[in-house]
């Protein structure tokens, strides 16, 4: 879905994917749960501000849609956008 999102919107950049595999990563990283997706080091789900519930999880996202395993294409478009 990550890779069909940046061909959309015209984007040519290497997808970096970072393992997390213990509580002193993921506390190291402010890894929120997998999966995490970041644009620019910036997480790509608007209420993570402030959060600190970082550990070695499964990631649930909560939008207007209701509960998804990842976050609303949406969120990622916006992120995207925002750092072009």
């Amino acid at each position: 879905m990550l890779r069909n999102l940046l061909a959309t919107e015209g984007i040519d950049e290497e997808i970096e994917l970072r393992r997390v595999e213990t509580i002193e990563d993921a506390e190291r990283e402010r890894f929120l749960g997998s999966p995490t997706v970041r644009v620019e080091g910036k997480d790509v789900d608007p209420g993570t501000v402030g959060r600190e519930d970082f550990g070695v999880k499964c990631r649930l996202y909560r939008s207007d849609g209701g509960l998804g395993h990842v976050p609303p294409r949406e969120w990622i478009r916006a992120a995207l956008r925002a750092a072009a």
